[in-house]
């Protein structure tokens, strides 16, 4: 034999080695049920190495193409046809090599601003250098998945983009969203991993740790962390702070009128005051302070109790004192309150998890609780996103949520009608709150009044679970395990106009998106408790604190939802039969058609496995991008299909198309109730709506009323590019006072939102 080296596919030089043939040829072989014994398998190396023996030197590739001709001409076709699928098969590794190397390049060296990758998460700063750490690892995990874990079948639709894997790098690691019910989490207290919090005992330490708690189950986690009951959560603060400011009130009052050396240090006199208090008798008023016969009495007979014996007998009627205690206690937690609302805002615009790559993706949901203490948080949390970040810039985070409910707040009357006219009167300025509606049919058959978590909710943009057929129908403490997009307009075009063929792409498509899921749990499910210490550790996630730290928490994950989502649905039609559900009555049966059947099989799958299968109006512009992409590349470019940059997301009547908002309303309002993993409508408002809230307040109250589950409403916001300021600008800027002809710098006008 005289052949002594190969050269690899790199150009390096190394040792020929006759048994890297035989395990290929051995490998094939045993694809194919160990079809050929060792003795014939050394007879085709025996063949192979006497077709190459007078070489002196050859490439792997000319060896490899010997072989598969050995096999062919000795009859092993199907040994054979599994070599070269071997071959290529590692040939699409080298090039899925070559591609992450490159990846890897332009996220080192690439600015943001030039690569599509690079701002494919709009959270992540992917320019600074703790981003592109997250980044470069991003970019491995997924190459890891799509090359070594994904079966073929999975694979090949994600490549193909017939669906769409969403967050693939953690598709082995984690699950997605959740609602944290802080009142669970705070009672005693958690850890973070670092140190045991004790439980606050004052809103300002409600609103510090409830931005610790998103921050803490971000790193946990790969989507959107939300707080389900916010103005619930607070109350309990603002509760806690007035009893402090009532006792410190109670102190300075003593101390004025009888000086420190009759009273108790100050420590002890308002530890005795406030455990004398009859608190049920004392209650914060939420507006003016006017003490009520209750009140003063609670406070003076706690009075008589911590005061000295000769104090008592020189001042029987202590009322005089308490109605000023009274006031002032209630001045200082409205200020106390204001202060850390402003403070939670603020903190959530700038703490980061994730080695500091990220800002948490997070939400508040609030609008419910009738009482002194709730109202008082939810009317400063939206004075704080009226008021805006340090340069008037609107508060992205968290996603700010109204929860409406007739009976509550929606009609005049209603105990938080005001709240209900106050984040009208700030969305139509900030853009935030958006509004869920509690009232909607698919949403009230859930309600239980004085259950919190019986109250519907959302997580990030728009993801919601609530219904559980595993266990309570409650949205605290539960989430999203994951999900996966179908691309509609694709599978409209192939069909080519033939609706029986897109039925079965339909259900074809449906399948793999289930079966997918099934296999992504098949990993995460064998995770261990502690490998989620907070979500899992600190008892966030639903039952997750009847497990020990070192079990696993596939027990706990029939909790979780998991969702099947589409994308352009519009398109989708307009592919079908010539227009969209905008346009044709008969293209909006249609539509909901589609929806519904989607719908059907997560309810067939929900009863026949007893998972919590749901349909998904996919939210994710980049998805609707690159399927875009997709589609016009294979089909080319398609009016009214593959012709803009975007299809349109979920079920949206598209932004381009001109229609009035109340049609838009009552077309798109019956698909919320088929996408009960999550949905969002958004209307456009021209001009400055701040200036006529009625109007926008009407908008709101159609949607109500069209039983639209959540929903938006979206006007033209600008900014400043010098100083930064976000909000409404007229002639000059309302933070700097520029104007735009003396400096040259164009104040920017524009939508934020398509």
């Amino acid at each position: 034999m005289k052949l002594k080296h190969v050269i690899k596919r790199s150009g390096v030089v190394v040792d020929y080695d006759a048994s890297k043939i035989f395990n290929a040829i051995a490998g094939a072989s045993k694809a194919v049920n160990d079809s050929l014994s060792t003795r014939d398998i050394q007879k085709v190396v025996d063949q192979v190495e006497s077709a190459i023996e007078n070489w002196e030197n050859i490439n792997v590739e000319d060896i490899q193409d010997i072989v598969e001709k050995t096999l062919m001409e000795q009859d092993y076709y199907e040994i054979a046809k599994r070599y070269i699928m071997y071959r290529q098969r590692h040939a699409n590794r080298r090039e899925a090599q070559k591609h992450l190397m490159n990846s890897y390049r332009d996220i080192f060296f690439a600015d943001a601003v030039d690569s599509d990758m690079k701002r494919d998460n709009a959270n992540i700063n992917t320019d600074a250098s703790m981003g592109i750490m997250l980044k470069l690892g991003a970019e491995g995990a997924k190459h890891f998945v799509d090359n070594y874990m994904l079966p073929e079948e999975f694979a090949k639709a994600d490549r193909e983009n017939y669906i769409h894997i969403h967050d693939k790098d953690f598709s082995l690691i984690t699950l997605n969203c959740c609602q944290i019910d802080l009142l669970k989490l705070f009672h005693g207290g958690f850890s973070t991993g670092h140190g045991f919090l004790r439980e606050p005992n004052s809103i300002r330490a409600y609103a510090s740790l409830a931005c610790i708690a998103i921050q803490s189950n971000q790193n946990d986690m790969f989507g959107g962390q939300s707080i389900n009951a916010f103005d619930y959560a607070m109350a309990e603060g603002v509760r806690k702070t007035f009893k402090k400011a009532l006792a410190d009130e109670a102190y300075k009052a003593c101390l004025y009128h009888f000086g420190g050396d009759k009273l108790a240090a100050a420590k002890e006199f308002r530890k005795a005051f406030m455990e004398a208090m009859d608190y049920d008798h004392c209650t914060f008023t939420d507006g003016e302070p006017i003490a009520t016969e209750d009140n003063l009495k609670a406070i003076a007979e706690a009075l008589s109790k911590v005061l000295p014996t000769d104090i008592m007998e020189t001042t029987p009627d202590l009322k005089l004192d308490a109605a000023n205690i009274y006031r002032l206690a209630c001045d200082d937690t409205t200020e106390e309150t204001h202060q850390a609302m402003e403070a939670l805002i603020h903190n959530f615009n700038t703490l980061h998890s994730r080695a500091g790559a990220q800002v948490p993706f997070s939400s508040i949901n609030y609008g419910m609780d009738t009482s002194p203490e709730g109202r008082l948080a939810m009317r400063e949390v939206m004075n704080a996103i009226m008021s805006g970040l340090g340069n008037g810039e609107t508060a992205i985070f968290p996603i700010s949520v109204f929860q409406l409910k007739s009976g509550v707040n929606y009609n005049p009357g209603d105990p938080n009608y005001d709240l209900f006219q106050q984040a009208c009167k700030t969305s139509a300025k900030r853009l935030f709150p958006n509004f869920v509606n509690v009232d909607a049919p698919y949403n009230l058959q859930y309600y239980k009044p004085g259950n919190y978590n019986s109250v519907i909710a959302t997580m990030g943009c728009r993801t919601r679970t609530i219904s559980n057929v595993n266990g309570p129908s409650e949205v605290g403490s539960r989430g999203n395990f994951s999900f996966t997009t179908i691309n509609l307009p694709m599978l409209a075009l192939e069909a080519d106009g033939n609706m029986d063929k897109f039925w079965c792409l339909l259900d074809k498509y449906i399948q793999i998106s289930h079966d997918y899921l099934l296999f992504r749990l098949q990993t995460i499910k064998h995770k261990h408790v502690y490998n989620y210490p907070f979500l899992m550790g600190q008892g966030i996630w639903m039952d997750s604190d009847k497990l020990k730290n070192t079990d696993s928490i596939e027990e706990v994950l029939k909790h979780a939802s998991y969702s099947i989502g589409f994308c352009g649905l519009a398109e989708c039609l307009v592919a079908l039969i010539g227009k969209h559900h905008g346009e044709s009555e008969e293209a909006q049966k249609l539509g909901l058609e589609i929806v519904g059947h989607i719908r059907q099989k997560t309810d067939e799958y929900t009863k026949a496995e007893s998972m919590n299968w749901t349909c998904f109006g996919t939210p994710a512009e980049s998805t609707a991008g690159q399927f875009q992409r997709a589609n016009r590349k294979k089909f080319g470019k398609i009016a009214g299909v593959t012709d803009r940059d975007y299809m349109t997301n979920s079920s949206h009547v598209p932004v381009y198309y001109d229609i009035k908002a109340l049609d838009k309303i009552r077309i798109e309002a019956p698909y919320h109730e088929l996408e009960n993993a999550g949905h969002i409508a958004y209307v456009e408002m021209n001009g400055d709506p701040s200036k006529n809230v009625k109007a926008f307040e009407a908008l709101v109250r159609a949607m109500h009323d069209a039983n639209m589950g959540y929903f938006s409403i979206n006007h033209p916001v600008d900014r400043d590019p010098v100083c930064g300021y976000t909000g409404i600008i007229e002639n000059e800027c309302p933070h700097c006072k520029r104007k735009e002809i003396i400096t040259g710098h164009k104040i920017v006008k524009r939508p934020v939102f398509e």
